[in-house]
This record gives structure tokens, C-alpha cells and sequence, in this order.
């Protein structure tokens, strides 16, 4: 248990110190963002706040889980996303771009890392396993999904990190019970990254997550559900994401 206590302090205090240069940063290089008439905040709040998440969660986990197959895969993927929020927090990338940097993100992860849906276990029906040809779009589409999931909730202070916490929670004890210490201590991680992150978020937030926070977030909570073998539990305890999305679906058409 002192591993895990180590994994979730380190993650929580990275992330805490950071968050306030991050803001600096973010001002200094005009990564703000301005309030309309749709929009609770008054006045400028910075962006990038997901560089302390990110930054808090690889410090730990590499302190921690170190440089596994699986795990080295995951921090590319996130550090890929991680540069594409940064662009789009700064220059508000057009929708096609950033969709493509997603694509080649989570391509990079499944072809590169082997992390994909090779079969799921559905109740009353039992284990479905797809071939290849099948699993590789399966799991693209998968994590581009809840990329963009976590993306669309981030619009109210502390929603994100918020809920994100509380999936990171779930799937680390999932994952403790199943014996996987390597998701379990990724997760523990995200969970300390998030809390850390948090203390600035809370409505009236000092600083947003960003682009280059929910990207990565949405990325690596998707992953780390592939690797336990959780994608269907990872969609009922992130409801409000699935929600969140059905609702632009449902707007949009």
C-alpha cells in the first residue's frame, strides 16, 4: 500500500506545485481564455492547465510503474495529445486537425503498443473476441471517442477533473482487485494529478485544463480501460461523459 500512497503524493504534490507556474506561463503567451455571453466566467482565465496534469501523472508514474510496454505507449499517446491541445489552447486548431492529431495519436498507441479491444465480455452473452482487421479501428474509434467525451464535458469549473477523479478512482480499484498493478498505480496516478489540479478549478476557477489537459485525460483513461479489460464498466461509471456526448450527438442532428 505504501507504493500506491507514494504514486498518488507524488502525482498530487507535482501537479499542486506546478499549477500556478502553468498559469503564469499560459498568460504570459496569451493561452486565455475570454469570457462571452455563454460562458460563467468575468474575466481572463488561463488555459494549458492540463501541462500540471500531465506533468503530474508522468512524474509519478515514472517514479513508480517505469517504463513498461504498455505504459511507455500510453505516455506517448498522451504526450502526442498533449502537444496537440497545446496548439489548439494557443491557436485554436481547425476541428480537422485536431481530429487528425487525435487519429494519429491513438494509432500510434494500437499499432505501435498492441493496447487494443481484442475481445470484451458482454453480460448474458459472454466473451466476444475480434480479429485484427476488426479490433485495430474498433479501439481508434474507441479512444478518440472518450477523447472527445472528456473534451465536450469540460466546460464548467472543477466538471472535468471532477469526474475524471472519480473514474480514475473506480477503475484503479478494479484494476487492485484484478491483481494489475501496473493500470492500478496509472490510475492511482491520474487520481492524484487530477485532486492536485483541482484545488485550482474549483468554481471561480484560477485556471482552466484546457485542450492540452482533456485530450490527454480522455486519452489515457481510455487506454488504461483497454488495458484492464474495463471498456464497458469505464462507460457506465463515466455516464456523464456518455452523456454529455449523446447530448451534442442528439443537438447536432
Amino acid at each position: 500500500m505504501f507504493a500506491y500512497a507514494f504514486t498518488f503524493l507524488a502525482a498530487l504534490a507535482v501537479t499542486f506545485i506546478l499549477t500556478p507556474a502553468v498559469k503564469n506561463f499560459a498568460v504570459q503567451i496569451g493561452a486565455v481564455d475570454k469570457p462571452d455571453a455563454r460562458k460563467v466566467h468575468h474575466g481572463l482565465v488561463p488555459r494549458l492547465g492540463g501541462l500540471a496534469i500531465y506533468a503530474g501523472f508522468m512524474v509519478s508514474v515514472i517514479l513508480t510503474v517505469g517504463f513498461t510496454y504498455e505504459m511507455t505507449g500510453i505516455m506517448i499517446g498522451a504526450t502526442c495529445l498533449v502537444f496537440v491541445g497545446i496548439a489548439d489552447d494557443i491557436v485554436s486548431l481547425p476541428a480537422k486537425v485536431k481530429l487528425l492529431g487525435q487519429i494519429l495519436s491513438a494509432a500510434v498507441l494500437v499499432i505501435f503498443f498492441d493496447v487494443n479491444i481484442d475481445w470484451i465480455d458482454l453480460p448474458y452473452v459472454g466473451i466476444i473476441e475480434f480479429p485484427l482487421f476488426i479490433s485495430i479501428p474498433l479501439t481508434i474509434f474507441w479512444i478518440i471517442g472518450f477523447i472527445n467525451t472528456v473534451n465536450l464535458i469540460d466546460g464548467l469549473d472543477g466538471l472535468a477533473a471532477g469526474i475524471a477523479t472519480i473514474a480514475s478512482i473506480a477503475i484503479a480499484l478494479l484494476a487492485f482487485q484484478m491483481g494489475q498493478w501496473v493500470s492500478a498505480a496509472a490510475m492511482v496516478a491520474m487520481t492524484g494529478a487530477c485532486l492536485g489540479f483541482l484545488q485550482y478549478n474549483f468554481n471561480p476557477a484560477k485556471i482552466f485544463m484546457g485542450d492540452t489537459g482533456s485530450l490527454a485525460l480522455g486519452g489515457a483513461i481510455a487506454a488504461l480501460g483497454i488495458l484492464t479489460h474495463t471498456e464497458i464498466l469505464l462507460a457506465v461509471i463515466g455516464i456523464v461523459f456518455v452523456a454529455e456526448a449523446l447530448s451534442v450527438i442528439i443537438q447536432v442532428i
